[in-house]
Formats: C-alpha cells, structure tokens, sequence
C-alpha cells in the first residue's frame, strides 16, 4: 500500500480522537544515573511542545497567528511573547509553515523559530520516488554559492540529505532570514532556539546548520524528527552541535545544544527506512511510555546516533523487544532473517512503508503525542482534555511524581 493513496484523508485523521495505549514499565537508568533527565529539562520539553504546538495554527489547517501573540490554541500560555511573522510555502510536498516570535523577561530571553509538521507526512518521508541527494552546506554569506570545496571547514564529505526535507529548507530561508538577521541584531542576547515536530523537526535540523554556519549557535529541540540523510551527515550534525555520537558520553546531557525527542510508539524516527541508507543523529530523548502524559521517569537521555534502548532497539530487535514490552518472536518473524536485527523488507504487511512492528494509527496519533497531542489549532490544543496542566519548576515534586496527571491509572 502506498502512502500516496491515504494522504487526501489524513486531515481528517488528524482531527479524530483515538483511545490512548495502555500503561508500560519505564526504562530503567544505568547505575551512573547518566540517563537521567532532569526536571529542569522535563518542564523545558513540556514547554517547547506547546511551542511548536501553535505552529499548527499557521497553513491551510489554521486560522493563524496575529500580533501581539494570539491564537486559537495556546498562545494565551505565552504572555511574554511577541509575534514577529509567520511564514507559509504552500501545500506541496516541500511545504513549510511555522513562526518567527521574541520571548521577553521575566520569561526566558529568546529568538524562537518553530517549524510546523505536516498532514502530508506520509508522502514528504516515504514516497519511494524520493531520492538522496548531495548535502551542500551554506555558508554563512549568501552572497555566495554554497560551496562543494571538501577543504572548507564547513564541507560535509559524502554526505547525501533527503531532497524533500532539502526542498521545504531551501523554500523556507528567504521567508525567514531578513526578520531572524534583524531580531539577532535587535536583541543580541536572547538565545536563538529552534523547534520542529514531525517534517518540522527535519527542516528545523537542516535550518540549524545553517544558523550554526552563521555563528548564531542556536538551540534546537525537534519532537519526531524523521531521519534526514545518511550516516556521513549524522557525524556532521554530531559534531556541529558536539552531540555524542557513540555509547560513551562526557559532560551534561542535559545542557546539549540539541535534543531529539522520541516516543515508543511513534514510527517516524524510523523513516526513511534504513535500508534507504538512512541514519539518525545523537542528542535523543527517548520517552518509554505510551500514553499521555509522561512523567520525567519516563524519559531517558540515549547514548549515541542509535542507542538500542531507546527508538533504534524498537527496530533492531532484542533490547528493543525488552524495552518496548513487544513480543520478541513476533518481532524476529517480522525481520525475516529470524534473529530480529532490523531486516525489514519494504513490502506489504501492514503497510509497505512502515517497520512492520508499527500500525498505520500511529503514525497518524503516536507520531503526535509528545507531552500533549500536537497538531490541533483548537482552544487549550487537546479537545479531550485528558489532563491538567503540567506542573512547572516551582513544584519539582509534583513534575518528578506526575502520576495525578497520568490517565492510564
């Protein structure tokens, strides 16, 4: 089955409230507590994915956002923040929505740049029509062409990019670039900090290298970012955002530049399939549980590009199996080769597209549950109202012990 055939009905999927998973065992740390996440970074997460959250209320599915800062969705949480523009390339397959807005003291000084998703996802990742091209950094004058000189600092030997996620980049810097220069200039202390989810999360990691190349250094977080290119340009994103790209790690994880949220039933991290030649890159975050809404105990700090405790194991098998509570026989006659490491074939059980461990309802409901269901311009952003807000830092307790929150009791 090709995604081609179910994108026109995807909108009205997007919309449709589905029942939550059942409840799962988190993950448990290593014994050096390195996989911690801290309550600091939790409640910072929660807060980026109301951020990209209002992105859906920009593009044909939205009624937009206007001056100072106001929306049909959760723009009414944000009482500091300023409206600079927002941006929308069209319907097609490089399409690219999001806004450019200040956040003002007392909350915290920022430039944010938040790249809408797409109801089209299935198409954008997974037409078998798209095919890799050559990643050419941009230098940070355009006044220059990007350059292929493997001697520059900024070169990326060998490296090869989706040429959708490529497209809706190069489709969306002009829109931007004139109003971020002049906020940088204007405000020259706030912290550029950039969010993505789903065909966002790519385009805002494309986006970032960009703004690296420039000396901005932002900060990025992207929720279900689908994997963007091969392995060369995975050690590139590593390296740029010096995120750890093995199984050793040095330093705060909490404080890296970049963060790459997971979920367990979210199969997008997964796509394109690897047998694409297709990688992911370090700095995830892995979230154990099913349903809404998780507890910091349920978020993990992974180790390397493919940590198999976290996303990389759903597909990989045993330790995935493990951590996933999947069956393990089942998974190692869904790989075909009969130990369960990854040999999927791109075929029609379930659907062609899909690590066959995954259904087509996740990807149109998992894929958007990171901290609340995303991509829903309606007021409060969650028509079921499943729970209560988020505590916040001043309550660390009741964010280290969310479980008055968590439904599936």
């Amino acid at each position: 089955m090709r995604f081609g055939h179910i994108t026109s009905v995807l909108p009205c999927l997007a919309t449709t409230v589905s029942s939550l998973p059942a409840s799962q065992t988190p993950l448990l740390r290593d014994h050096h507590g390195s996989r911690a996440v801290s309550v600091k970074l939790f409640a910072e997460l929660e807060e980026l994915a109301r951020v990209v959250d209002i992105s859906y209320c920009v593009g044909l599915t939205g009624l937009g956002i206007s001056k100072p800062f106001q929306c049909l969705s959760r723009c009414s949480d944000f009482e500091d923040f300023e409206l600079v523009k927002t941006w929308n390339t069209g319907p097609l397959l490089s399409d690219s929505c999001g806004y450019v807005a200040l956040s003002h003291p007392p909350s915290a000084p920022r430039i944010i740049v938040a790249f809408r998703g797409t109801y089209s996802i299935a198409n954008t990742i997974a037409d078998l029509s798209t095919v890799p091209q050559q990643y050419v950094p941009y230098p940070g004058n355009d006044d220059q062409p990007p350059t292929s000189d493997t001697s520059s600092p900024d070169a990326c030997a060998n490296c090869t990019v989706h040429s959708g996620f490529l497209s809706s980049w190069r489709n969306t810097r002009s829109h931007i670039l004139p109003s971020l220069e002049a906020a940088i200039t204007s405000y020259p202390t706030y912290q550029l900090t950039v969010v993505g989810h789903s065909l966002g999360g790519a385009v805002a990691a494309l986006a970032s290298l960009d703004f690296h190349a420039r000396g901005w250094s932002p900060r990025v977080t992207t929720f279900g970012e689908p994997r963007i290119g091969n392995a060369a340009l995975m050690t590139y994103i590593d390296q740029r955002f010096q995120t750890p790209n093995n199984a050793t790690s040095s330093g705060d994880l909490n404080e890296m530049a970049y963060h790459r949220v997971t979920h367990v039933d979210d199969p997008v991290p997964l796509l394109p399939l690897k047998q694409w030649g297709y990688r992911m890159h370090g700095g995830e975050i892995f979230i154990s549980k099913p349903g809404l809404p998780p507890s910091v105990a349920d978020l993990q700090h992974c180790l390397g590009d493919a940590d198999p405790a976290c996303i990389a194991g759903v597909e990989e098998g045993p330790s995935g199996d493990i951590a996933t509570g999947r069956n393990p026989e089942n998974e190692k006659e869904a790989s075909g080769d009969g130990n369960g490491y990854g040999q999927h074939e791109v075929t029609d059980k379930g659907v062609g597209t899909l690590p066959p461990q995954y259904k087509l309802w996740q990807l149109f409901f998992a894929h958007r549950d990171y901290f609340w269901r995303l991509g829903l311009c309606v007021p409060g952003g969650d028509p079921r109202n499943w729970y209560t807000k988020y505590p916040h830092l001043e309550d660390p307790d009741r964010i280290q012990n969310n479980h008055h929150y968590d439904n599936d009791e």
